[in-house]
């Protein structure tokens, strides 16, 4: 299990959001969208929407753990933004996983 690489810079979210493919679920939204380095760079926000400070990081938590699962097998060279929803505090991070697993096989960047 790798180090999981963090996108910081916001030119690099706001890359992902203008130019990148989407996928919505009702827990989850995922950007994605290729990179030129040859590994997989995530960035996770929470909005204010979600709740307080509690919340949110309860939110990027799951979703954290939800990727740490499946990351051994997202091909490599993708930059993914996950975007918290609502009801993302309030579901386990194997709901997450389901939804986030459901995306990245849309998006066709599972191995």
């Amino acid at each position: 299990m790798s180090e999981i690489i963090t996108l910081k810079d916001n030119r690099d979210f706001r890359r992902l959001y203008n130019r990148g493919r989407s996928f919505a679920s009702p827990l989850l939204v995922t950007y994605i969208m290729k990179n030129r380095c040859n590994e997989v760079r995530i960035g996770i926000t929470t909005g204010k929407k979600i709740g307080k400070a509690v919340m949110r990081n309860r939110s990027r938590r799951i979703i954290r753990e939800a990727y740490r699962e499946l990351a051994d097998s997202i091909r490599p060279g993708y930059d993914l933004v996950f975007v918290a929803r609502a009801r993302t505090p309030f579901v386990k991070s194997s709901d997450i996983l389901r939804s986030m697993k459901k995306e990245l096989k849309d998006a066709g960047v599972l191995k």
